[in-house]
This record gives C-alpha cells, sequence and structure tokens, in this order.
C-alpha cells in the first residue's frame, strides 16, 4: 500500500477481512466466557463474539504504509469497542488525517453494512499527542462508582505481585484464558506477516509478536494478579490501548509484567475497571510495551445482582 504523499487529508482502506473466533473454548473462574455460544445467547448477544483486540491487525498493513517499519517499535493504538463481531462476519479498516505528516490519525473498523466495530486513534511516539482513551481514563478517575458488587474486591492503586513473568515461544499454548497458541494465531491471523515468523529476518533480529497479541501476553496469566471479579460472572473488554516503547515484542524473549488498576467504573449493564500493564524484557531490564485495558463484567451474570442497581 502507498504512503500517502499530498498534504490534504486522506483516507486509507483496507479489504473486508473475516476474522477467526480463537476463544470458543475459554474458560476462567470454572466456567465459559462470553465467548462460547450458549454463555453469550443468555446474555442476550446473537453468538460468542470474536476478541475484540483481534481487529488490530487489519490496521497494522495501513499505518505501516503511512509510518513504515516504526509503527512496530514505536506505535500507539487506542481504540473503544463499540459492536461485537462474530464467526462469519467481514470487518475493514481505515485509518484517515488531515495529511501524512500527521503524528496521530483516527482509526475506525467496520462490518461489511457499516455497522461500527471500533474507533479510536494511532499515534507514532516517542511524545504521543492525546489518544483515545485518555479522556475515557480522566472521566471515570473523576466519577468513582458509589457501590459495587461484582468487582467490589478491587481497588484504585492496587498492584500485581511484581514477579509475573511470560516466556514468548511459538508453540507454548497461553492457557485456559487463550486456549491456543503463537503458531495457531499466526496460521489465522488477518493480516499475515513475514516479520512474524519462525526465523525472520527483521530489524530487531527476531520475529516479532504482533500488536493485537500484547494483551493476551498481558492477561494470559492474569488471575495469578489478585485482579479478579467475583464469580461466577462473565466479562468483555470495553476498551483498549496497546503503546510500545521503542521494540516490539520478540519472540524468544522473555517480560516482567507489572501491572495496578487506575480506575473503577460502572455503566448500566456493567462493572468495569482499568489496568495499565507494562511489559519489561527480562534481559535488559528495559520496558518494552504498556497495554491500558479497560474490561467489564455483566450484572447480569452475577447470581442474584441487585435489582435497582443501574
Amino acid at each position: 500500500m502507498a504512503r500517502p504523499t499530498s498534504d490534504t487529508p486522506f483516507t486509507l482502506t483496507g479489504p473486508l477481512r473475516a476474522p477467526a473466533q480463537m476463544l470458543a473454548d475459554q474458560s476462567y473462574g470454572g466456567h465459559a466466557s462470553v465467548h462460547d455460544d450458549a454463555t453469550a445467547a443468555a446474555l442476550g448477544l446473537a453468538a460468542g463474539p470474536i476478541e475484540g483486540p483481534t481487529h488490530f491487525s487489519q490496521l497494522d498493513p495501513l499505518l505501516a504504509a503511512l509510518w513504515g517499519d516504526r509503527w512496530f517499535s514505536h506505535g500507539c493504538v487506542s481504540a473503544h469497542f463499540q459492536t461485537m463481531v462474530v464467526g462469519g462476519e467481514e470487518v475493514r479498516a481505515t485509518i484517515s488525517a488531515d495529511g501524512p505528516a500527521a503524528g496521530i490519525v483516527r482509526i475506525d473498523a467496520a462490518k461489511a453494512d457499516g455497522t461500527p466495530v471500533l474507533a479510536g486513534t494511532a499515534s507514532l511516539g516517542p511524545d504521543h499527542p492525546e489518544t483515545e482513551l485518555a479522556p475515557r481514563l480522566a472521566r471515570a478517575q473523576g466519577s468513582p462508582p458509589e457501590r459495587l458488587h461484582v468487582i467490589d474486591l478491587l481497588s484504585v492503586g492496587q498492584t500485581g505481585p511484581g514477579d509475573e513473568t511470560i516466556a514468548v515461544t511459538f508453540e507454548d499454548d497461553f492457557g485456559e484464558l487463550y486456549p491456543f497458541s503463537l503458531a495457531e494465531k499466526l496460521d489465522l491471523i488477518t493480516e499475515p506477516l513475514d516479520w512474524y515468523l519462525p526465523g525472520a529476518d527483521t530489524p530487531w533480529r527476531a520475529p516479532i509478536v504482533p500488536i493485537e497479541m500484547l494483551s493476551v501476553l498481558t492477561n494470559a496469566a492474569s488471575k495469578h494478579s489478585g485482579f479478579a471479579a467475583r464469580q461466577p460472572s462473565v466479562g468483555l473488554f470495553i476498551d483498549l490501548e496497546v503503546r510500545l516503547l521503542g521494540s516490539p515484542i520478540l519472540v524468544g524473549n522473555t517480560y516482567r509484567i507489572d501491572r495496578g488498576i487506575v480506575a473503577l467504573s460502572e455503566s448500566r449493564r456493567t462493572e468495569s475497571y482499568w489496568t495499565r500493564s507494562t511489559l519489561t524484557d527480562v534481559a535488559t531490564d528495559v520496558a518494552t510495551a504498556e497495554v491500558l485495558l479497560h474490561q467489564g463484567v455483566f450484572k447480569d451474570s452475577y447470581p442474584g445482582y441487585p435489582t435497582g442497581s443501574d
């Protein structure tokens, strides 16, 4: 895809893709997740949705056309998820900006019929303009919920144990929250890239991990962090921001995960919490990426949720 050369506003649009459902067998707290069709139906959803970060890969070719290799080392994608996508549905990604020199662009993804899937910003660091999630997080921090029933054991300022690590390999399964390996993800990813593959010749001398997978790395072992809603309850992703700090995440490296809760929120249907996690390369002790995740719990999924508390 050619890089825009005019100083006038532009839009880059990708092809329709049908992302794969890879979380149908996800489980936590001893029960199935929202990605299971039956669980989704009980919550009034059409079917088990595809995980929102999956759509980030459709943005990568567009953003690389604009910013080149630096997108994979200094990029930041910041998105609010609007509509769930189920297996068989097609999605198209778009970016737009005032001109090719812009340090930030609007990002959007929509279904084939125009239904919005996500919206937000993408920017190139190290000095990022205000991202899509910055004001959303500020609003949450400025208006904490008065009473919670499902995530009431969580608190702002709570941190993880500090000794969590994840070794990035092609073949190891990520566990019950993500019951697949990186190799299996690459077989089904919407936008294949040679830099993802074993033996890849990259500027960083190792294969890189797709940006859509960074939330997987930070969440795969999150149950050990102590950040958990009361069970049984069913969760979902609401907002996600992934920021690279000068290098991609590399296959073959081990990363420490430092996480903390930065806000609690509530809406008509959900209780939710915001977690900021940092991935630090254990070998160099250099922070490589930050993941800001706003995840919610459906009130209706928690047995006996107090009525009239919406």
